[in-house]
């Protein structure tokens, strides 16, 4: 569907006069226009995925009337807006109008400006309309779920999550242990969003020194201070009409966030040594390991900077808590360092993923690439014997950590399929139910996201 600056103004008027005379003005204001002497053709064209900006519509005509249209036009999937004509109209006909969904309502007699701002008005709320869907339509056929592995509840509500907030540009704060993906989930919001070919600028503010912070925020001038040889262009300006990702915002000194902060209202800076401001339009995704309202109550941290930055939040879940996904992402590290290191791909046994999902994690993500990393190199991985097998214990252990390994494989395979994994593995219903039962195990953890809802139903 088109997305850009040549999506017509439909006119659907059954005075030929009128749509003669309106047709021509928004033509002369450089519109594109479509006319239709009826509602009904106008509809089966909008059904059909024809081409529509705004939908311009007399009230009154024979057959279906332009409150008849408007209601059609609500059902459609993306409708267009509707502007609403009449030279019959009263309050109360506006307001149901509005109700239903009518973008605006104007009454003969008009001066043409009038209808030709409406028009630019609703053309732009069409594009943004449009653009925002094409964007979801990207995430959802995209490689979203290629960049956010696992299914456990957490990851799958995020994803979710993500859908909504990429295609707008609201800022976003991002909270989560260390090494528990805020950066590639900062990425998925630039590259899903509205300014993906915009630069993404990423800033790590606890690894610069107090003094180097500004300058790397704002720029500098030459001269500006010893050592400052040059001009140089501060991450703000660079990240101008894309985002800019500030990981571990509450190492700044609160020197720096008034200056953020008055950057980030005002949509402006002034690099050190300058007085010359420059506009900035960017995204703003903050990420902080540190609880940052309880450092505001100490003033550590700037209550109105957070609520700035936090216009939306996002919580990631440590590793820990998504033990169901270990598997899948030990496997996926694996193949990732043995294409980097040319090496094959060794096949972790049963023993050794139940040992990884006994694992603590409080290094999380990045803590589990290096295992992946150690394992596909023929390393020992820190905390487990025998370059990543479990240490030995009783036989009963073994064999449950085996058979736990064996049904959480089996489930990965047929994606939560009760019945496949029952033919696989000749089992009974209900003695797979309570192996299951006893290995922590839930179908809902290895369906794809858009099976969910209907999770539970084929379950005892």
């Amino acid at each position: 569907m088109p997305t850009d600056d040549t999506l017509p103004v439909w006119l659907v008027d059954d005075d030929p006069d009128v749509r003669e005379s309106l047709s021509q003005w928004l033509e002369v204001s450089d519109l594109a226009v479509r006319t239709f002497d009826a509602a009904m053709p106008a509809l089966e064209a909008l059904r059909h995925d024809a081409p529509c900006g705004v939908l311009v519509s007399d009230v009154k005509m024979p057959g279906m009337d332009g409150l008849a249209l408007l209601d059609a036009v609500q059902a459609l999937e993306i409708p267009p807006p509707v502007v609403l004509i009449t030279g019959h109209g009263d309050v109360p006909m506006a307001v149901a109008a509005m109700q239903a969904g009518c973008w605006d309502f104007v009454e003969k007699p008009f001066a043409p400006e009038r209808l030709e701002e409406c028009v630019r008005r609703a053309l732009q709320q069409r594009r943004l309309a449009l653009e925002n869907d094409r964007l979801r339509r990207a995430l959802r056929e995209g490689d979203l779920a290629g960049r956010l592995l696992g299914q456990a509840p957490a990851m799958v509500a995020l994803r979710r999550q993500l859908e909504t907030l990429a295609p707008v540009r609201a800022n976003v704060l991002i909270q989560g242990e260390t090494g528990s993906g805020k950066e590639v989930v900062a990425r998925c919001l630039h590259d899903f969003g509205p300014g993906s070919s915009a630069p993404f600028v990423a800033l790590n503010c606890g690894a610069l020194a107090p003094e180097l912070i500004e300058s790397e925020l704002f720029g500098h001038e030459k001269g500006a201070f010893t050592g400052a040889h040059g001009r140089r262009i501060g991450k703000l300006e660079h990240a101008s009409g894309g985002t800019l990702f500030l990981d571990e915002v509450e190492s700044l000194p609160l020197s720096a966030q008034v200056k953020l902060l008055r950057a980030l209202q005002e949509g402006e800076i002034t690099p050190l040594g300058s007085n010359a401001v420059r506009p900035v339009d960017l995204r703003v995704v903050a990420a902080a390991k540190a609880d940052l309202p309880a450092m505001a109550r100490e003033d550590r941290f700037r209550e109105d900077l957070y609520y700035r930055l936090a216009i939306t939040e996002l919580c990631l879940p440590p590793l820990r808590e998504r033990r169901e996904d270990i598997a899948t992402l030990f496997g996926h590290f694996c193949r990732q360092a043995a294409a980097v290191h040319e090496r094959d791909v060794p096949e972790a046994s049963p023993a050794l993923l139940q040992a990884l999902e006994g694992q603590a994690w409080p290094g999380n993500l990045r803590q589990l690439r290096n295992a992946a990393t150690r394992f596909v190199l023929g390393l020992e991985i820190p905390g487990l014997a025998d370059g990543g097998e479990a240490e030995p214990g009783s036989l009963n252990a073994q064999v449950a950590a085996f058979e736990g390994a064996l049904l959480r494989a089996a489930l990965g395979r047929h994606g939560g399929n009760i019945q496949a994994v029952m033919e696989e593995l000749e089992l009974p219903r209900r003695t797979l139910n309570q192996k299951m039962l006893r290995h922590g195990l839930r179908r809902e953890a290895f369906l794809a996201p858009e099976d969910r809802e209907s999770a539970g139903s084929d379950e005892d």
